[in-house]
């Protein structure tokens, strides 16, 4: 089995699908209220598509966090499809929204299937996971090594950030609730020297996948930079291809400033994919739309509750179907 599928969704039983349809729903409930309850003040006694509508509904979407260049850009497409049908109605503009939104996430994850080309086979997949402190970054590790534990894989957890003995704790506290192994040194230790030493012992003890934690600092971004690129180095001496893959861990509750981290974050070093957690508590998960556009970036995971499972596989056309209320 390719290590990619590590990671793949599996096929579940009908029941377990509706259950996480149901679930994925709930978790973007503020979200999906927020969106239509503005767009359908936005189209109130509308009866075409006109310039007053579509200067409305951008308002709509920049006010749900989708995002400015995100925003002109389905504006734009809606726009030349109202060009096309002079009738069109206002009252199929939720329809015509979901296709635009949908064909952006289409575009943003077409490339999601290369990721882990560089692991070789009997070696471990090894993800490299950053963000800055708070963004549930460690909390989105130990769900991550749960699930994989529970689907029978070895996991180890390097704790590279040693800055915060908070964030070694809190990790331990998660490996032993998973199942998974920790490597861990002193508070101040090097980060690098770590993360040699988790994948060594991976490496040695047959390991599937090892989750590196890393410091979420962003006063320095040089600093930052540094310290991520000395990692990787490093990473790869042992187990050459090493990161397959840099997640980041973004707040989607934090909105607009989600586009910001995600912006200094792949400056300091080559992101592959996202995680953006916290979106059952909030009305701002348009950032899911506008980061994955914008970026280009996939997002792999979406945080929708605090339960080890409520950690999910993002499925772009879930996501469409829970945000619009699809079947």
């Amino acid at each position: 089995m390719a290590v990619f599928d590590i990671f793949k969704k599996k096929p579940a039983a009908g029941a377990d699908v509706r259950s996480g349809r149901e679930e994925l729903s709930a978790g973007l409930e503020k979200t999906k209220a927020g969106l239509f309850a503005k767009l359908s003040r936005a189209v109130a006694g509308r009866s075409t598509v006109d310039a007053e509508v579509l200067d409305d509904l951008e308002e709509v979407l920049v006010t749900s966090d989708v995002g400015v260049e995100t925003t002109v850009e389905i504006i734009r497409r809606i726009e030349e499809r109202a060009a096309r049908d002079k009738y069109m109605n206002a009252s199929e503009l939720r329809s015509i929204l979901r296709e635009e939104i949908a064909a952006l996430l289409e575009q943003a994850h077409g490339s999601e299937e290369n990721f882990g080309l560089d692991a070789r086979p009997g070696e471990p997949y090894v993800v490299m996971v950053v963000g800055v402190n708070g963004a549930g970054k460690t909390t989105t590790i130990g769900k991550l090594a749960a699930q994989l534990v529970k689907a029978g894989r070895k996991v180890w957890i390097g704790a590279a950030d040693t800055f915060r003995a908070a964030a070694i704790d809190q990790l331990k506290v998660w490996a032993d609730r998973a199942g998974a192994t920790m490597i861990r040194q002193e508070m101040g230790s090097d980060p690098a020297s770590v993360a040699f030493d988790t994948l060594t012992s991976a490496k040695a003890n047959g390991a599937d996948v090892v989750l590196i934690d890393t410091a979420g600092r962003l006063h320095n971004k040089v600093g930052l930079m540094n310290e991520l690129t000395k990692i990787r180095n490093v990473m790869a001496k042992v187990i050459p291809g090493a990161p397959h893959e840099v997640m980041l861990v973004l707040d989607g509750s934090t909105g607009q400033n989600a586009f910001e981290q995600a912006r200094q974050f792949t400056q300091a070093t080559q992101v592959t994919s996202l995680a953006i957690t916290k979106l059952d508590g909030t009305a701002k998960g348009g950032v899911v739309i506008g980061i994955s556009d914008q970026f280009r970036i996939p997002v792999r995971y979406i945080g929708v509750g605090e339960g080890i499972d409520q950690l999910k596989i993002f499925d772009r056309r879930e996501f469409v179907d829970a945000l619009f209320g699809g079947e």
